[in-house]
């Protein structure tokens, strides 16, 4: 009988500790979870238990990963704002240009000649907007990852002539020379339809910032495991201190905001060439030219 007692009380002594100490470990999981929750830093003296110190080892981790995934959400939120605000920065004036284009066309004044200008003026400022629009997508889709993008060993002389095809009105509009130094056709690792999309965007920023008049040089130039082929002007070059910059989103020198342009063309080139695995360096002296300078990885013949 005494035993019988004795067996009972230890039996609810065991159980007793058994629901304390679960109800302490429930109180120390919970306050934990409450710190993680306040994003609170967990430290190993918050718990007594040795049992628990593992869990405080995965809540941490766990903390620092909800963190970065914080800051990259704030970061990619802050991007879209600034996209959203440059794109309306760069659609405002084609669109302003539309509206008072239209107007005066609709005006009954306007002789047939006028009119013909008019309407040719409304023409440059929707294939403007079709660009910035076409290289805003395009961008987006190089940021993004979402864009099959397959490059290959192919002739960098059928890609270079694409693109001098492309610009070859604007250069005779404005009576620029450009001048192709002989060079060996070669096989570089690159997709022609972006690739010449880069040419193109360097050659009418050549065209754009070289005086009537002007030169622009194409070189080739192979080396062991790159070629370079360089765009050389001899137009207002760029000052020292935005070399850096003008690679940027949306970046436009001051100095040339009354020169047609977005400010997307080398963002996007240098996207394209990161896909390409090659890369693009600038030299220029201010009031004297510049030299992009497009290095693309070599093939085997």
């Amino acid at each position: 009988m005494i035993l019988n007692i004795i067996l009972a009380v230890l039996l609810c002594l065991v159980v007793g500790y058994s629901i304390y100490k679960s109800r302490k470990t429930y109180r120390s999981i919970d306050r934990l979870l409450d710190c993680v929750l306040n994003q609170e830093k967990i430290t190993l003296s918050d718990v007594q238990e040795g049992d628990l110190s593992a869990l405080v080892n995965k809540i941490n981790r766990i903390q620092k990963v909800l963190g970065k995934q914080v800051e990259l959400a704030e970061t990619e939120k802050e991007q879209v704002k600034s996209l959203v605000s440059n794109m309306s920065h760069q659609l405002k004036t084609p669109l302003a240009n539309l509206s008072i284009y239209t107007e005066i066309l609709n005006s009954e004044d306007l002789d047939k000649q006028k009119k013909e200008e008019m309407a040719e003026k409304i023409k440059k400022q929707i294939d403007k907007l079709d660009w910035i629009i076409g290289s805003l997508a395009k961008m987006v889709k190089l940021e993004q990852d979402v864009i099959s993008f397959d490059a290959e060993g192919i002739s960098i002389k059928k890609t270079l002539l694409d693109a001098i095809d492309t610009v070859y009105e604007k250069l005779e509009k404005k009576g620029i020379l450009l001048v192709s130094e002989p060079y060996e056709d070669i096989l570089l690792f690159h997709n022609r339809k972006w690739t010449v999309e880069v040419f193109v965007n360097l050659l009418e920023n050549a065209v754009k910032y070289t005086k009537r008049g002007g030169t622009i040089r194409i070189r080739v130039c192979p080396y062991e495991i790159y070629t370079e082929i360089q765009i050389i002007d001899n137009g207002c070059g760029i000052r020292e201190d935005e070399i850096t910059e003008i690679f940027k989103r949306f970046y436009r020198s001051r100095e040339v905001e009354h020169i047609d342009g977005s400010g997307i063309g080398l963002y996007l080139s240098n996207l394209i060439l990161e896909k390409e695995k090659g890369y693009m360096v600038v030299k220029s002296v201010y009031g004297e030219g510049s030299c992009f300078s497009v290095f693309l990885q070599n093939c085997k013949n």
